[in-house]
């Protein structure tokens, strides 16, 4: 198999068909996957690994083993893919931690396959820990800086960057608190930050609230039937309230087989004794994406909002936050089940946290500012989260490319020439405005907008004049995607003008 790969795969193939022969193909397979983890030398083999790694076929005794594997390959794929020295390296030491994790649990396994995998693991753990180290010495030896900023995916508890949102941690708290028990939207535009503020959230409420985040994006709206949906949605809160040091009873696919709902609501019962005195808040992240699948015939309406209601109904002890760029009453159908609906609004940082992302983003930061240059990047981003990040990330790049004597102090200059490259490099975020936020109507008033200048203020009748066909609803869109804001002026009559000036910029092009 070793020496003709192809061949010997045909051959496992046949003998797969052959029930009396799996045994031994089973235990083939099996050596053979651990001489092929064992010959890993490098994170970038390693990275690797999951794509290799078949374990569907050959179910058995070796299977969890072989997934810590496969997890694990893909988390260090997922670490080195991220930009800077720093984010690799967060995400590397994050992976290594899990690794450990499962070394200890392998110890104490009676699995018969432990002893020959848990000397791999202990290789790979070594591996990865070295790679860090080398990347530590990597950036001592020339002299760059650190970039904690992160673009692609949301902040997560273990990221010391995440800044801010106090005001908003204690309104949540309030509306918790009301016994009128109403349900809760935190809505916001896109990259706004409102995953990075559910996963943080524990962060700014009491310890008698436990977050239970669960991501509708992911694996419970995607599910086929009632049984997938439910036992996605406990096991996102279970893995959940786990981080906030909160063990939930189990419940499995086969417990909720024959009658879905009323094993899950049963389930809720025993989640409920292990609360005691506490409140949990279900957080529902895009809800619009269970909305969809609603839509789509997948599941019934009445079946999955009624059950949220009678949860919010009946059950004191949860209180239910849904997470969308969308307000409820764009979804009607959520509208007529969820009542009084308390909408809480996340937007632009406040000016003193964006300041801190920008100065200070984590302890250590060796990055130094001229005073007018940090005014500047908030005139740009207007304390937009992402943008910011987006901003200081292209700024850490371009002075790392500069001579170390001028590297540790940024100017205006650097300002400016990071401005370009975070256009081309956050084009995914200005594209999504473009091509999904807008119609056709609004994509022709940003862009004649866009083409008067920096801060204008453009006179609403001039725009009217200029573009045929523009209605008020077409205002109001651009205004509710907070792309422009209303300047009113009794004199001259009422205008607009972007609230982003980096936004602006894009639709300059």
């Amino acid at each position: 198999m070793e020496q003709k790969p192809d061949e010997g795969q045909v051959a496992i193939d046949y003998l797969l068909s052959n029930s009396r022969q799996r045994w031994a193909v089973q235990a083939a397979q099996i050596e053979l996957d651990a001489r092929m983890l064992e010959s890993s030398e490098s994170v970038e083999f390693i990275r690797k690994v999951y794509h290799k790694l078949v374990i569907g076929e050959l179910e058995g005794k070796a299977s969890p083993i072989l997934r810590i594997f496969t997890r694990i390959s893909e988390y260090v794929d997922s670490a080195l893919s991220q930009r800077s020295n720093y984010n690799q390296r967060l995400a590397l030491t994050t992976t290594a931690d899990r690794l450990n994790a499962n070394l200890q649990d392998l110890t104490r396994s009676s699995n018969e396959y432990a002893p020959r995998f848990y000397p791999i693991a202990q290789k790979w753990h070594e591996i990865i820990t070295n790679y860090v180290e080398e990347l530590a010495k990597q950036v001592e030896l020339r002299q760059e800086i650190d970039s904690p900023y992160i673009l692609a995916v949301p902040l997560t508890q273990k990221q010391e960057i995440f800044s801010g949102r106090d005001d908003i941690g204690s309104r949540i708290e309030q509306l918790i608190l009301d016994r009128r028990r109403p349900p809760l939207l935190l809505y916001g535009q896109r990259r706004m930050g409102k995953t990075s503020l559910l996963y943080n959230l524990g962060k700014l409420l009491p310890n008698s609230i436990i977050p239970m985040f669960v991501d509708l994006q992911g694996a419970p709206s995607s599910a086929n039937n009632y049984t997938g949906f439910l036992y996605n949605l406990a096991r996102g809160m279970i893995t959940s309230a786990k981080k906030e040091a909160v063990n939930l009873p189990p419940l499995t696919r086969e417990t909720l087989k024959d009658d879905p709902f009323t094993c899950f609501d049963e389930w809720l019962d025993r989640v409920e004794e292990v609360l005691e005195q506490n409140t949990a808040l279900l957080m529902l992240d895009e809800f619009e994406v269970l909305d969809s699948a609603i839509t789509k015939g997948r599941f019934d309406e009445q079946d999955v909002l009624g059950m949220l209601r009678h949860l919010i109904q009946h059950r004191p002890r949860f209180k239910v936050m849904l997470a969308g760029s969308h307000t409820i009453e764009e979804y009607q159908r959520w509208a007529s089940y969820l009542i009084n609906v308390q909408v809480v609004h996340i937007s632009y940082l406040e000016e003193e946290s964006a300041r801190r992302l920008i100065e200070r983003p984590v302890k250590d930061f060796m990055l130094r500012y001229e005073p007018d240059t940090v005014e500047r990047v908030l005139e740009l981003t207007r304390c937009h989260p992402f943008l910011v990040q987006l901003l200081c990330s292209e700024i850490v790049a371009y002075k790392n490319e500069q001579d170390p004597s001028v590297r540790r102090l940024a100017t205006l200059a650097d300002v400016e020439a990071a401005v370009t490259e975070a256009l081309g490099t956050g084009s995914f975020f200005f594209a999504d405005i473009q091509n999904n936020q807008v119609n056709a109507m609004g994509l022709d008033i940003l862009r004649f907008m866009a083409a008067r200048g920096e801060g204008v203020i453009v006179n609403k009748n001039t725009i009217l004049q200029e573009i045929p066909g523009v209605l008020e609803s077409d205002f109001q869109k651009l205004l509710q995607r907070e792309l422009i804001e209303k300047i009113e002026n009794e004199e001259e009559g009422d205008g607009y003008r972007f609230q982003v000036e980096l936004i602006r910029r894009w639709f300059a092009r």
